[in-house]
């Protein structure tokens, strides 16, 4: 074989010694093995991809090259120096950063805060110097090519953006390696492009990067070697250019399952009302005009778009997260009230939202109130939740949708991201919808976990509830009878099943390849 061996900590060799190294790193919690020998040796100047499974061991290993926990076995090291101790954090911090799928950027706060939270320059009556904060902060930026204002809230900050200023906060420490955990998880097309372009600049600037994605498409893009782990080991760790796209799946989930879809029949039923009319619609502020569609009842419908095209406020606006300015929305022949998520549920929708960290999902609370919080009225009698009947349906949903959990009381921050977002899906199937709207529903989950979605998207098509999916992630579409392309907050295409990738992704750009 031209790459190397299932063996742990493999890396490429060269003369120096790696920026960062892990050898035989075991790490428990109680029965649960998180990792198992594993290792992984990430060479200066590259971009190195790690990617696996959930539950594959990825988190437990940035959380240990991090400094945030000690492996029980196994030894890492820094330019061939042994890692500092957990209590060191400033030393930890001048090493390796890590910028996480969850920003850590505190909205409360301005960029120039945030970029030296607790570095405050004070004077001799021990106040800030504010003058002096965004001086060095501007300085930050400027140096390593961040066009964000020192003075900007970091609230109104794009997702982009928010990554950006966290990865110029880390290298401000003297990191020159940056961890980037699902970092195009959120951003469309455009972003991603932007993303690349600069880690590439960093590159050459020195900084080397642990890229941690999904998205299998990016590690051939950006990254020079990759590793993959699976069930809490070490699998392999080859060049990206030498490892066939079927290989890496392979390494990823221990089979050779193939990375099509299967081409599955669907009748829709043309008796049956429109699971979904939108007539007209119109967004506030133009973010959307005149868009018009049905979704028959067990068709699945696509709404593609680059970030800004519209499709994602359309679909908030069909679920009542957004009134729209003008327009009519029929849900099951039913109309909601205009900007009423409650009304929507009642007529018979059920919704993904776009960030299930911030949109999704309650952190505090338990894998089975958080499925079950859109059915209130079979959980008990004038508001009270009889929690017997809360578990039984909540178990019925775990099993439906494969959701590994030790308990249905187990608090849902405990579980990985695709687990996360089989909660969130379970709960959209929960009052069997006439209608399910899905924003990226895919985002930030493994391969297994994306079809095991995927599927379970199909099914309730066949059950008959039509389907709308807005995203800009392909896979998500493969699975559309039809797709919408919205560009400049208007419908401008309408695609049948069958479509290339150069195809559906022109259109999203705006582009005409006949031109």
């Amino acid at each position: 074989m031209p790459y190397a061996s299932a063996r742990a900590g493999d890396g490429r060799s060269t003369e120096d010694p790696p920026v960062v190294q892990a050898t035989g790193i075991t790490k428990r919690y109680g029965p649960t093995v998180a990792l198992n020998g594993a290792g992984i040796a990430v060479a200066a100047g590259e971009t190195h991809a790690l990617v696996g499974r959930n539950g594959a061991g990825k988190s437990t290993l940035v959380s240990i090259l991090t400094g945030l926990q000690a492996p029980d076995e196994g030894a890492v090291s820094f330019a061939g120096r042994p890692a500092p101790r957990l209590a060191e954090r400033d030393a930890w911090r001048e090493r390796v950063a890590c910028v996480y799928q969850k920003s850590t950027i505190i909205g409360e706060l301005t960029v120039a805060e945030n970029l030296f939270l607790n570095r405050y320059d004070r004077g001799r009556t021990g106040l800030v110097k504010w003058s002096a904060l965004r001086r060095r902060a501007a300085e930050l930026l400027a140096a390593w090519s961040v066009d964000v204002d020192p003075r900007t809230s970091a609230g109104d900050l794009s997702v982009e953006q928010r990554q950006f200023v966290e990865i110029a906060r880390a290298l401000s420490f003297g990191a020159r390696f940056i961890i980037l955990d699902e970092p195009t998880a959120q951003l469309d097309g455009a972003a991603i492009s932007r993303l690349f372009g600069r880690i590439r600049d960093l590159q050459a600037q020195g900084v080397t990067f642990l890229f941690i994605s999904h998205h299998l498409q990016e590690i051939y893009e950006i990254c020079d070697v990759v590793t993959v782990f699976r069930d809490a080991r070490h699998i392999v760790t080859a060049p990206v250019a030498d490892l066939p796209r079927a290989d890496l799946v392979a390494a990823m989930t221990g089979d050779n399952a193939a990375t099509g879809r299967r081409e599955r029949r669907r009748t829709v039923d043309a008796a049956a009302p429109a699971a979904l009319s939108v007539r007209d619609l119109v967004g506030a502020e133009g973010a959307y005009r005149d868009v018009s569609f049905e979704i028959g009842a067990g068709e699945i419908v696509g709404l593609a778009g680059a970030a800004g095209s519209g499709r994602t406020e359309v679909a908030e606006t069909v679920v009542g997260l957004r009134a729209p300015a003008g327009g009519l929305v029929e849900i099951a022949g039913r109309r909601p009230r205009p900007g009423s998520v409650p009304d929507a549920l009642s007529a018979g929708a059920g919704f993904v939202p776009q960030d299930r960290h911030q949109q999704g999902l309650v952190p505090g609370m338990s894998v089975a109130d958080n499925g079950t919080l859109s059915v209130p009225g079979r959980l008990g009698r004038h508001g009270f939740i009889n929690t017997r009947r809360r578990d039984a349906i909540a178990a019925g949903l775990i099993e439906n949708l494969a959701i590994k959990t030790p308990s249905p009381r187990l608090p849902v921050s405990g579980l990985s991201g695709g687990n996360q977002q089989k909660v969130v899906m379970a709960r959209a199937l929960a009052d069997n919808p006439r209608l399910l709207v899905l924003i990226n529903p895919t985002a930030g989950v493994d391969v297994r976990s994306k079809e095991f979605l995927l599927d379970k998207v199909e099914q309730t098509a066949q059950s008959g509830a039509g389907v709308l999916i807005a995203s800009d992630e392909l896979d998500d579409l493969r699975v559309c009878d039809r797709v919408l392309v919205m560009f400049q907050a208007r419908v401008t295409a309408e695609i049948g099943r069958g479509w290339h990738d150069h195809e559906l992704v022109a259109a999203m750009e705006g582009m005409d390849l006949d031109a």
